[in-house]
């Protein structure tokens, strides 16, 4: 028979394991949110990329978002058949420049929403302390880095 002196101590806090825990649970909120809009976490970031550097190649767009040249095709073609992006140089041969197009300006622009309600929910005046703390945190941390 156990008792409660017998149960092992809960295990340090670990920073990663709490970033780790609250980023699914950001990812979820995020994908559930971007479904409706026929978007995923991850073509969110690419569109973001695309309209952060205007002219960016398929090389370019793998490295900020840390995936393959190949990945960033796939995407690419499946975003340009949506009429999200369009490649103002997609010629045999040519570096291809990707931007977006009116519709895709839209769509971020409405992803954005989407991503501000949940950073809202999570990290707004109605969560909960700890996690007001640490979205605060996070937001004055790279505040600080872009301000040098």
């Amino acid at each position: 028979m156990s008792t409660e002196t017998d149960r092992p101590a809960p295990p340090p806090p670990s920073a990663s394991i709490i970033l780790l825990t609250l980023a699914h649970r950001v990812e979820a909120e995020l994908a559930a949110g971007l479904a409706e809009l026929n978007l995923t976490v991850a073509r969110l970031a690419l569109l973001g990329h695309i309209a952060s550097v205007p002219g960016a190649s398929f090389s370019d767009l793998a490295r900020m978002g840390g995936i393959s040249v190949q990945s960033v095709h796939t995407a690419v073609k499946a975003m340009v058949a949506g009429g999200w992006v369009r490649d103002r140089t997609a010629r045999a041969g040519s570096a291809s420049t990707i931007e977006l197009t009116a519709k895709g300006r839209r769509l971020l622009r409405a992803a954005e929403a989407v991503v501000a309600e949940v950073d809202e929910r999570l990290f707004g005046t109605a969560a909960e302390p700890h996690q007001r703390q640490v979205g605060a945190s996070l937001v004055a941390a790279f505040n600080a880095r872009n301000a040098r």
